[in-house]
């Protein structure tokens, strides 16, 4: 049975009505719509930074290559400081405001869940975060813009006062997932009971297991994206639209039936 887009979107508001642990699971089309680029979109990132230029291996290894690897982000830094939340983060918040909202999943690296409003403890960075930075020896974390300020005055690779190494505190190529996100990602995503995964491709793994997590566990399934995934099959509904424009309509449906 094929459904038009207004009862895709009914749906997906009964579904929250009916349930209170809500898993949203974001990537990357969530934050286009917010005026930063997917990295591997025609004229991303990646077209005028080689990807394999910054494997972690490579980072640890080369002072060069640190240098490099702090100039790409340095862009990618000030185009997150730009940007400003969206209706997709803004429904995420008003989904939390109504008791609904059990966790937001990202693979954003962007911050713009908590700038919308989502508390820090309500979201689960599986990519990590561009505006921390952390010593790769001491663990010790660092404010972004400090960090920033100094590359800016002419240290082309930041050491922490440790002398470890400096890196933004986003998983790089290479580089191991962050063990306590993906466990915690893991377990939220197998007790949710519905699981919206919004603006994913859901191609760049491990994250993109945690709508199979749901889906094995009996959540209902939706995928909002507005190119097909490899997913498509086993959700409950698959939404083709923009993120911000499908949210807005389901919580416009919701309103509806409270």
């Amino acid at each position: 049975m094929s459904f038009d887009i207004e009862e895709k979107i009914n749906l997906i508001a009964q579904w929250i009505k009916d349930h209170d642990r809500i898993v949203v699971f974001t990537g990357a089309g969530v934050s286009t719509e917010s005026g930063i680029p997917d990295f591997r979109s025609p004229g991303g990132i990646w077209e005028r930074f080689d990807p394999n230029e910054f494997l972690f291996d490579k980072f640890l290894a080369s002072e060069k290559v640190r240098e490099k690897y702090w100039q790409f982000h340095t862009e990618v830094y000030y185009t997150i400081l730009k940007a400003k939340p969206n209706p997709a983060h803004l429904a995420c918040v008003r989904l939390d405001q109504m008791g609904k909202l059990d966790c937001v999943i990202t693979q954003n690296i962007d911050n713009l869940h908590q700038n919308a409003g989502l508390p820090q403890e309500k979201v689960i960075e599986l990519h990590g975060n561009a505006l921390r930075v952390t010593c790769l020896t001491c663990k010790k974390e660092y404010d972004r813009k400090e960090i920033q300020q100094r590359v800016e005055a002419g240290e082309g690779a930041p050491q922490c006062d440790c002398k470890g190494l400096l890196k933004p505190a986003t998983i790089a190529f290479g580089q191991p997932m962050p063990f306590k996100e993906m466990k915690e990602a893991e377990t939220r995503s197998a007790g949710a009971e519905v699981f919206l995964a919004i603006g994913s491709s859901l191609v760049v793994y491990p994250a993109a297991y945690m709508p199979l997590y749901a889906k094995q566990a009996g959540a209902k399934l939706a995928i909002i994206n507005l190119a097909p995934t490899p997913y498509d099959h086993q959700a409950d509904v698959v939404v083709q639209e923009k993120a911000g424009v499908a949210m807005e309509m389901i919580l416009e449906g919701v309103k509806k039936r409270v």
